[in-house]
């Protein structure tokens, strides 16, 4: 059996819920996919902003030999500030 890896992807999470520490969020590949969304359990630090249940943001690896970051969707975008 054959292994592939992604080395490139975007994936389009939105929180589920929070506590203090962790969140618990759905994870999409974009585009969409007929699998569905993944679940996961991410610590809060890993976010570089505030979140809340239902935000989007955004897991990104440009190139096989960059790490993965997560990027805040814009508030603005919601007309939020």
């Amino acid at each position: 059996m054959k292994t592939t890896v992604l080395t490139t992807f975007i994936l389009v999470g939105t929180v589920d819920s929070t506590d203090s520490q962790f969140a618990t969020v759905e994870l999409d590949l974009n585009p969409a996919t007929s699998e569905g969304p993944a679940t996961a359990v991410m610590p809060i630090t890993a976010f570089p902003c505030k979140i809340k249940e239902g935000d989007t943001f955004y897991v990104i690896k440009l190139s096989e030999s960059s790490e993965a970051v997560i990027q805040c969707k814009n508030k603005e975008d919601k007309g939020e500030k």
